[in-house]
């Protein structure tokens, strides 16, 4: 069996047998208006982490990390969204060290390269994962009008996050589906979160 790399958020490694395979691209897509940062601040709570920004600044993700109340690592963060984000992107994900966790928020920007090229991006991606031992966290928006590589990004994705938000009344609902894990046990049912100052199961029930 492969191992298994905590995510370094509890209430998630326990539904996923421990955490994800090493070697894994995990897609990760949430609303943009949503809390869906603090699951990606904790995630570099588990080992060092290399997190790749391409709409904030650099500095902006800091100061965030530095505000959250998440128990969050000390990650390096680059921006790279400037003319050329997915040659940026290669260059530091080839620089990436063993057993090692990748962010990149968002994968958007990417997504809307040319397709020869980001499927050249998502190969060396995989490869460089598997060498590594490590796992990449591709933060994807949800839109009406999605990137046009989307779906290349969902099939080559060994895992898949899909956080729902809702407004429910005055009760802000956040509930994860794992409909996508090769090689592991997707979920057959969503888990429901507290996405407040920190990641948390929300224990309450739903009423009809």
């Amino acid at each position: 069996m492969t191992d298994r790399l905590s995510t370094g958020i509890d209430v998630l490694d326990r539904r996923l047998d421990g955490g994800i395979p090493a070697g894994s691209i995990v897609l990760f897509s949430a609303d943009p208006a949503s809390q869906s940062e603090l699951l990606l601040y904790e995630l570099t709570d588990a080992r060092g982490t290399l997190y790749l920004t391409t709409l904030r600044s650099d500095q902006a993700v800091q100061d965030a990390l530095d505000r959250t109340k998440s128990r969050v690592g000390t990650p390096t963060v680059r921006d790279i969204g400037g003319d050329a984000p997915l040659d940026a992107a290669n260059r530091l994900v080839s620089a990436l060290p063993e057993n090692a966790n990748l962010v990149v928020d968002v994968v958007d920007p990417l997504e809307r390269a040319d397709r020869s090229r980001y499927r050249r991006f998502l190969t060396e991606l995989q490869t460089a994962m598997v060498n590594t031992e490590s796992v990449a966290f591709l933060h994807a928006m949800k839109q009406d009008d999605d990137p046009r590589n989307r779906a290349m990004t969902e099939h080559v994705a060994d895992v898949v996050w899909d956080l729902d938000t809702q407004v429910r009344g005055s009760d802000v609902v956040n509930k994860l589906a794992v409909p996508k894990f090769r090689g592991g046990r997707a979920l057959d049912e969503t888990v429901k979160l507290k996405l407040e100052e920190r990641v948390a199961i929300d224990t309450s029930r739903d009423i009809a």
